[in-house]
């Protein structure tokens, strides 16, 4: 494995980020632990998840599952990078949510319980907060590094002008700000072009794509259809949507004889900021199958023709105006 550096700080993680949202709800604990350890076997250092996962209010199941995990010891802990969200609705009182310095600090407590550690290395906000100023913000996550309890701040689903805001706050404090931008980033979905990749490029942010599947219409869709595998009713409408770009994906990937997922995870890998997409296994098939991504190298030809199928976007505001 090559591992790469999270933005511009000196950590280092693969350039395939575990996702743990399916672990509880469609995932078993006995196979997510299997997944857990042979991602670590096969180099995959980098765990995504979130307090929220598990969808039971105020029960964080997901980081439940993941801490008993590390509990069983053998350098699970020490050879993860886990990266845990906050900010989400964990009850009905409303300062458990958000992202005031009190839900920090409550937040954060909570998360190291249930992950069974004494120190998250990416503590990421899981969406912006505007009714918290980053003042506020600073102030609570610089208290949680002074205690040792997280090591680097992210975030996840902000606006380019979020990131700037937030830079700029941390550097009047002096200190570190966001290593990282979570964002929702596939062939279909682009619009972070215009302005969050080149915030997070500017200022030194890794990116960190979920979705990178456009919740599987990115990963062969039509064969599984043809083949009579069931698809959500949301999934046939979304195919419906986008079944002509979607039919000239899948031709242009049988022409590379690669996978439709794996060439839609190694076009992530080829642009600016990008660190890790984020993959979601529910089989270790699934897991071991994602290496190959690492292994496709697109040619600027194949660039070219996935821009047309897929139009993207150039930086803003040069995108809609001179």
């Amino acid at each position: 494995m090559d591992y790469v550096n999270l933005g511009r700080s000196g950590l280092q993680v693969s350039p395939l980020c575990l996702g743990t949202m399916n672990f509880g709800p469609l995932t078993t604990e006995e196979d997510s632990f299997a997944i857990m350890d042979r991602a670590l076997e096969l180099g995959i250092n980098f765990f995504d998840t979130a307090n929220v996962y598990g969808w039971k209010l105020g029960e964080g199941i997901t980081e439940q599952i993941i801490g008993r995990w590390f509990a069983q010891g053998g350098g699970r802990r020490e050879k993860t990078v886990i990266a845990t969200k906050l900010n989400g609705k964990m009850s009905d009182w409303p300062n458990d949510q958000k992202l005031s310095a009190l839900n920090i600090r409550r937040a954060c407590d909570a998360s190291l319980k249930r992950l069974q550690t004494d120190y998250i290395d990416i503590y990421q906000a899981h969406h912006v907060d505007r009714d918290t100023p980053y003042e506020e913000f600073w102030e609570a996550m610089d208290v949680l590094r002074q205690q040792g309890k997280i090591i680097y701040v992210g975030s996840s689903n902000f606006a380019g002008w979020h990131i700037a805001k937030a830079q700029e706050a941390a550097a009047r404090r002096n200190v570190n700000g966001l290593i990282s931008e979570q964002s929702h980033y596939n062939l279909l979905t682009r619009a972070v072009e215009l302005e969050v990749l080149p915030a997070c490029e500017d200022y030194g942010l890794g990116v960190i794509p979920w979705s990178p599947l456009a919740g599987g219409l990115l990963g062969g869709v039509l064969r599984k259809i043809d083949k009579g595998r069931s698809a959500s009713e949301h999934m046939v409408k979304q195919l419906d949507k986008h079944r002509d770009k979607i039919e000239q994906y899948e031709k242009l990937c049988d022409e590379l004889g690669e996978d439709p997922a794996y060439v839609a995870l190694a076009w992530l890998l080829k642009q600016r900021a990008v660190v890790a997409p984020i993959i979601g296994p529910r089989t270790l098939e699934q897991l071991e199958g994602s290496l190959r991504t690492l292994e496709i190298d697109l040619d600027e030809a194949t660039l070219t023709r996935l821009d047309e199928i897929f139009p993207g976007h150039r930086t803003a505001p040069e995108d809609y105006a001179w």
